[in-house]
């Protein structure tokens, strides 16, 4: 009973110190695929990530009954990171949706403008400000809109203490007339949180350690989804021993905060998802690590395959270079590829249940098997084109001056001139279920199959090749098919022995894939990259590092002639596959069940 009377006066209470509108509201996750298409082509960094803000204190003065009610303490603005465009959640404040949804249109516009980091704060936004309304024109309207809904629900400056007015009164004229405040004024609280401009002290991502990072999860398969998609603020610090007294650094009102250290192992898939709800509460989320690293690295590697059950490396390993972001230089023989075969892949049949399915595409690829065809109009030729030679007679009979334009037609063999080379990820995502029947690997392993099965019909030179990675010196290059090898009951038996591998290094295995797909002499050079998730390793190969080095993996390949294209089944791929691949560059499989049946098609349609 008290907890429901409790729950009710929370929410009398908020609802009457918050003026807000929750009917209005508009929701990031409902205008994420906009917002990521409007910064870029507003002039964004391509490589930025579009999550929710973490909300933030902002020290302004509360109102009596926001103080009552524990409200108004922090707020989510916009900023941006080396990684992330940070919007918030939800946008409630004004009593019209579409007021709502262009302030999101706004702070889009805004942050992709946006520069000048070391001017302060309400001048670096009123020159975004006025660097938006001059790019764009028709935005003006909506901006007018937006300041004049602002300023009604912002506090009034007659109300207000007398240097708070002030700073008051200077940011509504910096609002309506941007450009026209040079400084804001001082005062005892900093000024109520201005929606329509940028944070004006952006939370600091706090840089992995190298060395110190422990395996990540997995991006990709079908994993379980995180509702709360943001970014969290975040520390390092040591772990406590324990040893610390407990009475002599006690305080009463630290009973009712959150601070206590939890020790946190990586989750599996049956592991009941954990209560995040202390981590929504805290300003900052401290880690720290428990220095049992180097124990737990040790059991990791020991679960590496020994040399005699693992793979059989072919060679010692093939150099290659690694592009560093922040240094924005390519960094030489900084990875090492190993190329690697199956060891004990037996040789066999095409799996049963796929036979139908195998008939099927067979069959509709045979439209494309190169055939002899007629050509019209040849000045030589086994024989002649009578419809040629009839309106040549017929010109010259009328007294037409006739030109004889080739009256003979020959017999050509014309042949699909183009070779394609599949890569498939075979990190350790996925060994994640996509139904209660099949795994990730195992929709990959089916689709290898069909497609091999419809390429071998239309002849058409194909080579097949797996990876997956365990930090820069260890990048597992698994040969399956090459080019000069014909597919048959050998390449089956490697296709049905692959297994989940380890991290997904994919620049190192795109630059080694181009270098044997550019020695094929094609007119048609195709780089398919099968995957399910982002690029990841277990040293920096992380977030932004991993994504521009396969960004620039690609557009190497790109200047060697060939065709780099994604299909995925990452459901958040269309986050960050454009920037790596281009617009048309990638296709997202909604479905992974439908992989295998949906790849030879789509091979179909890019090589017609």
């Amino acid at each position: 009973m008290e907890e429901q009377v409790g729950a009710i006066w929370h929410k009398l209470i908020t609802g009457v110190a918050e003026k807000r509108y929750p009917k209005e509201a508009v929701q990031l996750a409902q205008i994420s695929k906009t917002a990521g298409i409007l910064f870029r082509a507003w002039g964004g960094d391509s490589g930025l990530a579009v999550k929710s803000a973490t909300a933030t204190a902002h020290g302004a003065r509360r109102s009596l009954l926001q103080r009552i009610a524990g409200s108004n303490l922090k707020t989510e603005l916009t900023w941006l990171d080396g990684e992330t465009l940070n919007l918030p959640a939800t946008l409630d404040l004004f009593p019209e949706r579409s007021l709502n949804r262009d302030l999101y249109l706004w702070l889009i516009a805004l942050a992709a403008t946006s520069s000048n980091p070391g001017l302060p704060w309400i001048q670096r936004n009123q020159q975004a400000t006025l660097e938006v309304l001059q790019r764009w024109p028709g935005l003006l309207p909506r901006y007018r809109r937006l300041v004049s809904a602002l300023l009604a629900i912002r506090p009034q400056p007659a109300r207000l203490p007398r240097n708070e007015a002030r700073q008051e009164e200077a940011i509504r004229a910096a609002l309506q007339n941007p450009g026209s405040v040079e400084e804001l004024p001082p005062a005892r609280y900093p000024p109520q949180p201005v929606h329509l401009w940028l944070h004006p002290l952006p939370p600091q991502t706090t840089p992995a350690q190298p060395g110190n990072t422990e395996p990540a999860s997995h991006e990709g398969g079908n994993s379980q989804k995180n509702k709360n998609d943001r970014r969290y603020q975040a520390e390092r610090v040591d772990m406590p021993d324990g040893k610390d007294g407990f009475m002599m650094f006690f305080r009463a009102e630290s009973i009712l905060s959150w601070a206590e250290y939890i020790k946190v192992n990586r989750a599996t898939e049956e592991d009941e998802a954990p209560d995040d709800q202390a981590a929504e509460d805290m300003d900052k989320l401290s880690v720290a690590q428990d220095g049992k690293t180097t124990a737990s690295r040790l059991r990791f590697d020991l679960d590496l395959p020994s040399a005699a059950a693992d793979d059989l490396p072919l060679g010692g390993g093939i150099l290659l270079p690694e592009w560093h972001y922040k240094k924005q230089q390519l960094l030489p023989d900084h990875c090492r590829v190993q190329p690697m075969v199956a060891r004990n892949a037996a040789a066999q049949a095409l799996p049963a249940h796929l036979a139908a399915t195998a008939r099927r595409l067979r069959s509709q690829f045979e439209a494309l098997t190169p055939c002899k065809v007629w050509v019209k109009g040849q000045f030589d030729g086994t024989e002649l084109d009578l419809d040629a030679c009839v309106q040549f007679s017929a010109d010259r009979i009328s007294g037409l001056q006739a030109r004889e334009n080739g009256l003979y037609k020959a017999h050509q063999y014309r042949d699909r001139d183009l070779a394609c080379l599949l890569l498939a990820d075979l990190s350790l995502s996925t060994d994640a279920h996509v139904s209660d029947e099949a795994r990730v690997i195992d929709v990959i392993r089916d689709t290898l199959f069909l497609f091999s099965e419809a390429l071998s019909t239309t002849g058409d030179r194909f080579a097949l090749y797996g990876f997956s990675s365990l930090k820069r010196e260890n990048i597992r290059f698994h040969v399956l098919k090459e080019f000069e090898h014909k597919y048959n009951a050998e390449v089956r038996g490697r296709i049905a022995a692959i297994k989940p591998g380890f991290y997904t290094r994919m620049g190192a295995a795109i630059r080694h894939s181009s270098r044997i797909l550019a020695k094929q002499a094609a007119t048609q050079r195709l780089l398919l990259i099968l995957t399910d998730g982002k690029p990841n390793d277990l040293d920096q190969y992380e977030g932004r590092y991993g994504v521009e080095d396969t960004r620039v993996a690609i557009h190497e390949a790109r200047q060697m002639g060939l065709r780099p294209f994604c299909v995925t089944i990452d459901e958040k791929g269309s986050n960050y596959l454009p920037h790596l691949f281009g617009v048309n560059g990638y296709v997202v499989i909604r479905k992974p069940s439908e992989l295998p049946r949906e790849l030879p098609m789509l091979y179909a349609q890019l090589t017609r």
